[in-house]
């Protein structure tokens, strides 16, 4: 579809909005370079709310001893206040790519935190663990949506020449909310009910719901598209069964042993073949639910593929080293918190830096480096054993951070940034999407080698703590070689050109 073919209601490909119709203060700025005090106001509000939402979904963790012996609940019932919470996101965040379309900024957003809101509220006076769950459920909902929406308004807003910076403040609740997560658990659990965990992000929630209800103003265009039910529905039974079947391989025990986790998997990637077929059917008459067209941008493919291996880094360096520093170490929980905190928080203070240094000398300066390191570090921890020392862990997960800080910034600007504005809202579904698979995927990767490994060397009459540092060793040295893979794509990630073809292709890309 051209440009002069659009309908009138779609956003212009210069990505510039004027929903209020000839804002030219807003076009004098983005030519400036800079962003109105208007959007950065709706930039900020988004992104303290998507701290919040994300600050929720990383203190479960250390709470789920706690709830299992509270809620009178088993394991594999524990791991489902996770696991429905990583299914729901799955499901809902493929659905924004048209939400994001159709409807304007103050409603989405609405919308958004009076689900995470409702959510909080019912878990936070939960008498049990069914309606934990449904609040947790409910929570996902809101989640699920709040970061493709802050992705969009950004791509939206913010003039080419500085989406790094601001990307780079986005990096920042990515990695400080998870970083302080487990730690505000820990502390809350030592001296509260494990509900004040909800009962103190609500009254936040709720501020941020009604200061956003009033001050953030509509700042995209919204256009009538129809929504393909059938497309909603194998959505739901392809990616919720992705995340399900890769999150049940990573579960330690199952009665019914591989055969949830293979079942969940064959319907997924079938339900995925299908369903990509559909998108292709339906762009032709521009109804697709995720518009796969996004993968003609080369520099959004190449990212995507790169996000996914970090993602799949992070989350599996996340569940294993508390594993590796309780088990093998001997350490307590909450020095376990306390020593992956500093690798959170260097992210998050390289983040802002990383975002200008990209809108100065571009992404591949930063992402060669960064994949580097990260394979280093991996490289790094195969030679963890039973008697290292911690401060070399805290090393490790330092310098881990700072080159996924050098990645996240770059994949998330460069990607989406070299897409057609009419495709913002599905790129940034897509990158959602793939956040959530990767990270389902690191940890069932990671789990799964290290518990094969561990088996067999107990089988062998190894000890717990030798088997299971033995069983790391392997899991990280698997995530070493799939490293290598982002050094290598590292090098084929350019600039965005600020003018994209109308065929979604970037020029001279």
């Amino acid at each position: 579809m051209t440009e002069s073919t659009l309908p009138a209601t779609q956003l212009p490909p210069s990505g510039d909005l004027h929903p209020t119709g000839g804002d030219s203060a807003g076009v004098d700025s983005a030519e400036a370079g800079r962003v109105s005090a208007r959007n950065r106001l709706v930039i900020g509000l988004l992104l303290v709310s998507a701290f919040v939402v994300i600050l929720n979904e990383t203190i479960m963790g250390v709470a789920l001893p706690r709830l299992m012996h509270d809620l009178d609940i088993d394991e594999s019932a524990g791991q489902w206040l996770t696991t429905a919470f990583m299914l729901t996101m799955a499901v809902v965040i493929p659905i924004t790519g048209f939400l994001l379309q159709r409807f304007n900024t103050r409603p989405v957003f609405i919308a958004a935190m009076t689900l995470f809101s409702i959510g909080t509220l019912i878990a936070a006076l939960s008498p049990g663990f069914t309606v934990l769950l449904v609040g947790r459920v409910i929570q996902a909902s809101g989640t699920a949506i709040m970061m493709p929406l802050l992705m969009t308004t950004v791509l939206t807003l913010v003039p080419a020449s500085s989406r790094g910076k601001t990307m780079g403040n986005i990096s920042i609740v990515i990695s400080v909310a998870p970083a302080i997560g487990p730690i505000i658990s820990g502390l809350i659990l030592s001296v509260l009910d494990w509900r004040w965990m909800f009962g103190l992000v609500l009254p936040i929630a709720v501020a941020a719901l009604a200061i956003g209800a009033f001050r953030i103003q509509n700042v995209t265009t919204p256009r009538r598209v129809p929504i393909d039910v059938l497309s909603v529905i194998l959505s739901a039974f392809a990616f919720g069964g992705l995340v399900y079947g890769l999150s049940s391989l990573g579960e330690s025990a199952s009665e019914f042993g591989l055969m949830p986790a293979i079942v969940s998997l064959s319907v997924g990637v079938v339900a995925l073949a299908v369903f990509v077929l559909r998108q292709i059917s339906l762009e032709r008459k521009e109804r697709a639910l995720l518009d796969l067209r996004t993968f003609l941008s080369k520099t959004f493919t190449v990212t995507t593929i790169m996000l996914a291996i970090s993602m799949m880094a992070l989350f599996g360096t996340i569940i294993l080293l508390p594993i590796y520093m309780q088990t093998v170490l001997g350490l307590d929980p909450l020095l376990t918190g306390l020593l992956l905190l500093p690798g959170g928080l260097v992210m998050g203070i390289l983040s802002p830096v990383v975002g200008r240094l990209y809108d100065r000398f571009g992404p591949r300066v930063l992402l060669v480096p960064g994949s580097v390191i990260v394979s280093a570090v991996f490289w790094g921890m195969t030679l963890l054993t039973e008697n290292s020392p911690f401060g070399f862990v805290l090393l490790a997960h330092v310098s881990l951070s700072v080159g996924l800080a050098l990645l996240f910034t770059p994949l998330f600007t460069a990607g989406l940034g070299s897409l057609r504005p009419q495709l913002y809202s599905h790129g940034s579904a897509i990158v959602g999407t793939v956040q959530q698979l990767a990270g389902a995927a690191g940890t069932a990767l990671f789990i799964t080698i290290m518990s094969a490994t561990k088996i067999s060397m107990e089988a062998n009459g190894a000890a717990v703590v030798s088997a299971t540092a033995a069983g790391i060793q392997s899991a990280f040295f698997v995530g070493a070689i799939i490293s290598l893979l982002a050094i290598v794509a590292a090098f084929f990630v350019r600039r965005p050109a600020d003018s994209p073809d109308p065929h979604g292709v970037p020029v001279g890309h």
